[in-house]
């Protein structure tokens, strides 16, 4: 199958300044006060960032991200400050080709050294811990659970974030003593706020989120004078997408096994299929899984948005 769209972008530049960091999918430069981050069509899973892109991913990430940013801000601040390359800092602005459609301008944060997941649904490393355990994270839940059933009410599930290898479950206990406890306690109810006001937009979209993580960040304290440091605690990172979340097609959940996904699990399930050992070198895919894969990022943000990729 020929990909009849444009190649994907893998890595960025602005003239000769390349990324001042480079994540799995991200390239980030640092202007000082502000960053601006570019979300490439690079693609990772099981913590390798794969040979092959998905074409127009990055500007499902950045433009996804923005709706909910929009749509979420009563509930907590958030650090986007502008997506128009036109404002961006002198250096940035004359680079439209690279920034269009899947760049962010935005405010300097801390990030704090926890994913805060949430999970509203048993699958996953939710639904091994339920079999090997009987609960979730440390949390108990009641027998007779079948994988991708509902649970009663979402849970707050942190973990590290690992510089490699997966990120590690931890306990709230745990995770205490790395943020404090009263940053956590706000991290923890952000979360679930979030993730119930996002999760019943989806699922009126047609789409049911069964789990996601946010990253929250400080401000600098001159930022917010006289603020706690939980008051200073804003939204980053990306927002509900198909990268930090299963997304599932809510007329086709069947409780009892996986389901059907908008997400990168698609993905994982042909890495599995080929039995790749998880080990370098790393493949490439094949046109048919780009393909198929592009499809359903960008079904889930027309669905999640009501509007088309620009």
């Amino acid at each position: 199958m020929a990909i009849s769209f444009p190649p994907p972008v893998l890595q960025t530049t602005l003239g000769q300044r390349t990324p001042d960091r480079r994540g799995k999918v991200r390239d980030i430069y640092d202007f000082g006060n502000a960053l601006i981050v570019v979300a490439t069509d690079r693609i990772s899973a099981f913590d390798s960032v794969l040979a092959s892109g998905i074409p127009d991913k990055g500007k499902v990430l950045t433009q996804l991200s923005a709706f909910w940013f929009e749509r979420l801000r009563a509930i907590v601040p958030n650090h986007l400050v502008s997506l128009d390359p036109a404002t961006y800092p002198s250096g940035a602005r004359e680079h439209v080709d690279v920034l269009a459609g899947r760049s962010m301008l935005v405010r300097k944060a801390e990030p704090l050294p926890i994913e805060c997941v949430a999970r509203g649904y048993l699958s996953g490393s939710g639904w091994k811990d339920y079999l090997a355990s009987g609960s979730v994270c440390g949390i108990p839940l009641a027998t007779g659970l079948r994988e991708s059933d509902r649970l009663p009410a979402p849970l707050f599930t942190p973990a590290t974030k690992a510089q490699s290898g997966h990120d590690i479950n931890i306990s709230e206990a745990q995770a205490a003593t790395m943020v404090g406890a009263e940053v956590l306690a706000r991290a923890r109810d952000l979360t679930l706020s979030l993730y119930i006001a996002g999760a019943m937009h989806a699922e009126s979209c047609g789409i049911i989120v069964a789990d996601t993580k946010f990253e929250f960040g400080l401000l600098p304290p001159t930022a917010a004078p006289g603020a706690t440091d939980a008051e200073r605690l804003i939204l980053i990172d990306e927002v509900l997408t198909p990268d930090s979340s299963r997304f599932w097609p809510r007329d086709h959940w069947r409780p009892g096994g996986p389901q059907p996904s908008f997400d990168k699990q698609y993905v994982r399930d042909y890495l599995e299929e080929i039995r790749w050992n998880k080990q370098p070198p790393v493949p490439s895919l094949p046109d048919a899984v780009i393909v198929r894969t592009r499809e359903k990022y960008i079904d889930a943000f027309r669905r999640l948005t009501g509007r088309e990729l620009a």
